[in-house]
C-alpha cells in the first residue's frame, strides 16, 4: 500500500485528506499544519495524525501532535502540497527534492519561470498519461481545470471547425469556509490573468484562446462565459448539451437561477463540504447564433480540483489506465449520484 502525506490543512488539504482517508488503496500518513489554531483539533477529531515543522514543535504544546513534518516525509511515497500560494516552490526545494519524494502542487504555483514547480500542468481530461514517470506535477487551478474540461470535448468533436474561444472568468472572491476573508464591495479587474497561459500549457501556446477575468464579492462558485467561434455555422444548443451530458464531471442544469441555487442544493443533499466536484452547464443561458456559440457554466471552485488531485495521484503512484483511475475516483466521490441528483433537481 502506498503512503501519502498532505502538507497543509486549508481549503484543499482538508478536502483531499478526507477522501484519501476513505481510499482503501492508500495509507494516509497525516496532514501538515503550520499554525497552532482550531483546525489542528478539527483534523485530530476527524481521525487524522497532525505533523508540524520541527522548528515549531514547541508552539503546538497544547495539541496532540504526532511528530514533525520532516519525519513524516521520511516514510512517504508521495506528498500532496496544499500550502498557501507560492509556498509550494519553497517546500519543493527545502523538503521534497532533498528527500527525493514525488509531489503534487496546487494552482497557486507556476510551471514557468525561476520558481517553476514542474514542467507539467495536469488536467485529467487532457493529459492524464503525461503524469506517468513524473516526480513533480502541478494540478491546475479551479478555473484552469474547468476550462480544460469544457474545451477538450469541444476540440475532440469539432477539431478544425473551431476558430477561437473567448472566455470571461467571473471569479468568486473567497471560498465558503474562508470567513476571515472580507468580501469587498467592488468588482476587481485582473490584468493579464494567468489562466489563459496555463490552459495553453497543455493545449499549445498557439491555441486561439483569449481570457479576461474579473473578481466579484461572492463565495458561491466561479462563473465562466465562453464564446466559441466556428469556421461555419455553429452547432445548435441541443447538440452541445448532448455532448456535455455524456461527460461524467459535467452536469447540464436546465433551470438553476444562480450559483447559490446549486450550492444550496448540494448542501441540502449533504454533499461533503457542500461541493458538487463538477462543472455545471447552465443550459437556459446557452445560445447559438450564426457562427458563434455561447455557453455559461459555473465551476465548483476548490471542489473541482479535489477529484483531479486524486486522479493525478493514481497516475503518479500506480500508472493506472485512465478508465481504471477514473472509475475509482468516480466511485470514491459518488460522481454519478451527484450528477444525477443535480440534473434531476434542476430539470425543466
Amino acid at each position: 500500500m502506498k503512503k501519502v502525506f498532505v502538507n497543509g490543512y486549508g481549503s484543499i488539504g482538508s478536502r483531499i485528506s478526507k477522501f484519501i482517508n476513505d481510499d482503501p488503496e492508500i495509507e494516509l500518513i497525516g496532514v501538515g499544519k503550520y499554525s497552532p489554531d482550531n483546525k489542528v483539533n478539527d483534523a485530530i477529531t476527524n481521525g487524522l495524525s497532525v505533523y508540524v515543522p520541527s522548528s515549531k514543535l514547541d508552539s503546538f504544546d497544547e495539541f496532540k501532535i504526532s511528530g514533525s513534518i520532516e519525519s513524516a516525509l521520511d516514510d512517504c511515497d508521495l506528498v500532496i502540497d496544499a500550502a498557501p500560494e507560492g509556498h509550494g516552490y519553497n517546500n519543493k526545494k527545502n523538503l521534497y527534492e532533498p528527500k527525493n519524494i514525488m509531489a503534487i502542487y496546487q494552482g497557486g504555483e507556476s510551471v514557468s519561470g525561476e520558481k517553476s514547480v514542474s514542467d507539467l500542468l495536469f488536467n485529467s481530461r487532457v493529459n492524464y498519461d503525461a503524469a506517468f514517470d513524473k516526480t513533480h506535477v502541478m494540478q491546475g487551478s479551479c478555473n484552469v481545470t474547468g476550462m480544460g474540461k469544457i474545451l477538450e470535448p469541444l476540440r475532440k468533436k469539432y477539431g478544425d471547425k473551431l476558430l477561437r474561444f473567448d472566455v470571461t472568468l467571473v471569479r468568486r472572491w473567497a471560498d465558503i469556509e474562508q470567513t476571515d476573508k472580507e468580501l469587498v464591495d467592488t468588482i476587481e479587474m485582473t490584468q493579464s490573468p494567468h489562466h489563459g497561459d496555463d490552459v495553453k500549457s497543455y493545449f499549445g501556446k498557439d491555441s486561439p484562446l483569449f481570457v479576461r477575468a474579473i473578481k466579484v464579492p461572492t463565495r458561491q462558485m466561479h462563473l465562466h462565459i465562453m464564446d466559441i467561434r466556428f469556421t461555419d455555422t455553429a452547432p445548435n444548443i441541443d447538440e452541445i448539451h448532448s455532448l456535455f451530458k455524456n461527460e461524467n464531471t459535467i452536469a447540464v442544469l436546465q433551470n438553476a437561477k444562480s450559483t447559490k441555487d446549486v450550492r444550496d442544493f448540494a448542501n441540502s443533499m449533504k454533499f461533503s463540504f457542500k461541493d458538487t466536484n463538477m462543472i455545471h452547464i447552465h443550459a437556459n443561458m446557452s445560445k447559438s447564433i450564426n457562427d458563434t456559440l455561447q455557453i455559461m457554466y459555473s465551476d465548483d471552485q476548490t471542489g473541482i480540483v479535489i477529484p483531479e488531485n486524486h486522479m493525478l495521484m493514481q497516475a503518479m503512484l500506480f500508472k493506472k489506465s485512465y478508465n481504471d483511475a477514473f472509475n475509482h475516483t468516480k466511485n470514491l466521490f459518488h460522481m454519478d449520484e451527484k450528477k444525477k441528483a443535480l440534473e434531476e433537481h434542476f430539470s425543466s
